[in-house]
C-alpha cells in the first residue's frame, strides 16, 4: 500500500476498482453565476466554492469537466440600472470605481422605483429596447458587462477558481424566443387570465401547477433563458451531465425547468440536477454588516496574519502574507464544508480562524509539519523500504484511515457533499497529530525512521489531494 509513496506524484486512491463501474464522461458545472453591475457579494461565496468543489472532484475521477459561469445579464433588473444611470449615472465616477458607482446606481433607482410609477415605466421601456437590441441600450448594457467581467476575474483568481466560458442569460435571449415558438408548435404555451404565457406541470392538467415563461408584452423571462440555454449546452457540449450549484431557494424552478425540458421531448434532462445549499448567517467584519465577498477575504487574511505573528511556532517564511490569505481560505471552506450543503449555518470568525479542532487552519498546519519533517529528513538512507516496521497500532489506525480515501471519493462523487472528504481528512490531521508525538523519525533507526517518513508520506500526499480537491492550496511553512 505504501509503495506509490516513494514516487513524487502519488496517484493513491484515485485509481480503486471502486471506480470501475463509475460512468465517465463530461460534467458540465454551473456555479457561482453571480449578476452583472454588482459587486461580487458574500452570498456568493457558497455556490463559487461548492461548484469548485464538485468540479475538482469530477477531474479527479476522470471525467471531462466544463466549468461554466452563468452570469445573470439580462432582464428586467437591467431595465432599472438602465433608467436608473440615464437618470443618476455619471461616466466619470464609473472609470474610477466602476462596480461600486453601479451599485449606488441600483440602490438609488430601486428606491425611486418602490413609489415612482414613471422609473418604472422608463425601466420596462429601456428593457424592451435591450431586447430590440437598441443600439445605445445595447452599448450602455456591453460596457456595465465588460467592467463586471474583469472586477470578477480578479476575485476568482484571488480564490484560485478557474472557469472555462463565462456564459450569461443575454447569449439566449434569440433562443428564448424559438423555445417559446417550440411551446407553441407542441400545444404546451397556454395563456392565463393576466395575459401571460405558461405550461401546464399538473399531473391533472388542470393548471395547479405551472410555471409562467413569458410575460403580457411578450419579453422572455429567467427559465425562459435557462430553457434555451440547457438545449444550447446539449447541442454544443454533449455533456453527460449538467449541475447546477445554487442556492435552495431555487428548487422550484429547477423542478420547473428539468419538467419543460421533458415536455419537450429531451430525455436528457434525467442527467441533469441541482445541488442547492442553505444560507451563512451572520457573515460580517469588524466594518459592520458585510456586503462584499473581497471584504470578508481581506478579514480572513488580516486575522490569520495576526494569529500567526501570535504563535510562538509560527516559522520565517518569505510571504507570510500570501500564506495568511491560503489558510484563511482553507478556513472558509473548512468551516463551509462541515454540515450538510442544505442546512444553514452561523458564520464564526474565532471558531473558524482556531490553530486546533477541526478547521482548515488544522488541515493546514498539519501539511505543513508533514512537509518539514519530510524536507528535513530527506537524506536519511536505507536498503529499502520495510513495512515489517510498521506494526505499532498508531502505524496501523493511520494506513486503515488512508485505505477509506477511496471510498470517501466514491460517497462524495455520489452525494456531491463535500463533508465526507472533510470530515476524512480533519480525523486524519488528528491521528498524524498523536503518530507524530509516538513515532519520532529523528534519532530513530535509519531503517525504521524511512519506514516511519514513507507512512508520514503517505498521510501527507493524501492530504494534499484531499484539500486540492476541496479547493484548498496547501502551504509548504507555517
Amino acid at each position: 500500500m505504501l509503495e506509490p509513496f516513494g514516487e513524487e506524484d502519488a496517484k493513491f486512491g484515485f485509481n480503486s476498482e471502486l471506480f470501475n463501474g463509475l460512468k465517465k464522461g463530461t460534467s458540465l458545472v454551473e456555479f457561482s453565476s453571480p449578476n452583472i453591475a454588482k459587486k461580487f457579494h458574500a452570498g456568493h461565496l457558497r455556490s463559487t466554492i461548492i461548484g469548485n468543489f464538485i468540479a475538482n472532484l469530477k477531474e479527479s475521477l476522470g471525467n471531462r469537466v466544463i466549468r461554466m459561469n452563468y452570469l445573470g445579464d439580462w432582464g428586467m433588473q437591467f431595465g432599472l440600472l438602465g433608467a436608473g444611470f440615464e437618470q443618476f449615472g455619471s461616466q466619470e465616477k464609473l472609470n474610477v470605481n466602476p462596480l461600486q458607482h453601479l451599485f449606488d446606481v441600483y440602490v438609488q433607482v430601486n428606491k425611486e422605483a418602490e413609489h415612482n410609477e414613471t422609473v418604472q415605466v422608463a425601466a420596462r421601456e429601456f428593457f424592451r429596447k435591450l431586447e430590440r437590441q437598441d443600439s445605445q441600450a445595447t452599448s450602455l448594457w456591453q460596457q456595465f458587462r465588460e467592467i463586471t467581467v474583469k472586477e470578477y476575474r480578479l476575485i476568482y483568481e484571488r480564490l484560485g477558481v478557474p472557469f472555462d466560458i463565462y456564459s450569461g442569460e443575454s447569449f439566449h435571449q434569440e433562443q428564448a424566443q424559438e423555445v417559446l415558438q417550440c411551446l407553441r408548435n407542441r400545444g404546451l404555451l397556454k395563456t392565463t387570465q393576466r395575459g401571460t404565457g405558461a405550461v401546464d406541470l399538473s399531473e391533472e392538467g388542470d393548471m395547479s401547477s405551472c410555471a409562467t415563461v413569458v410575460r403580457s408584452d411578450g419579453t422572455s423571462l429567467y427559465i425562459t433563458r435557462d430553457i434555451a440555454a440547457a438545449i444550447d449546452r446539449k447541442e454544443k457540449f454533449h455533456f453527460d451531465e449538467m449541475i447546477y450549484v445554487t442556492d435552495k431557494s431555487q428548487q422550484n424552478h429547477f423542478q420547473q425547468l428539468f419538467g419543460i425540458l421533458r415536455l419537450m421531448g429531451h430525455t436528457w434532462a434525467e442527467s441533469c440536477r441541482h445541488v442547492s445549499f442553505g444560507l451563512v448567517r451572520g457573515m460580517s467584519t469588524r466594518k459592520g454588516e458585510v456586503v462584499f465577498l473581497e471584504d470578508v477575504l481581506d478579514e480572513a487574511r488580516t486575522r490569520m496574519l495576526h494569529n500567526m505573528h501570535q504563535a510562538k511556532t509560527t516559522k520565517e517564511m518569505d510571504d507570510p502574507g500570501d500564506t495568511a490569505e491560503k489558510v484563511g481560505m482553507s478556513a472558509l471552506i473548512v468551516q463551509d464544508f462541515k454540515g450538510a450543503l442544505e442546512s444553514d449555518y452561523k458564520f464564526d470568525w474565532d471558531r473558524m480562524l482556531q490553530a486546533h479542532g477541526d478547521t482548515g487552519v488544522f488541515l493546514q498546519y498539519t501539511h505543513a509539519r508533514l512537509r518539514s519533517l519530510i524536507r528535513s529528513n530527506s537524506v536519511i538512507e536505507a536498503k529499502e523500504f520495510d513495512p515489517a516496521l510498521l506494526l505499532e497500532d498508531r502505524s496501523i489506525v493511520i494506513l486503515q484511515h488512508l485505505l477509506r480515501f477511496d471510498e470517501v471519493l466514491y460517497q462524495s462523487n455520489r452525494d456531491l457533499q463535500p463533508r465526507h472528504l472533510v470530515n476524512f481528512l480533519t480525523r486524519l490531521s488528528h491521528l498524524v497529530a498523536s503518530a507524530l508525538r509516538e513515532l519520532p523519525v529523528k534519532g530513530s533507526p535509519p531503517d525504521v525512521a524511512q519506514a516511519r517518513l514513507r507512512l508520514f508520506s503517505g498521510a501527507c500526499s493524501v492530504l494534499a489531494s484531499g484539500m486540492r480537491i476541496l479547493g484548498i492550496k496547501p502551504v509548504e511553512k507555517m
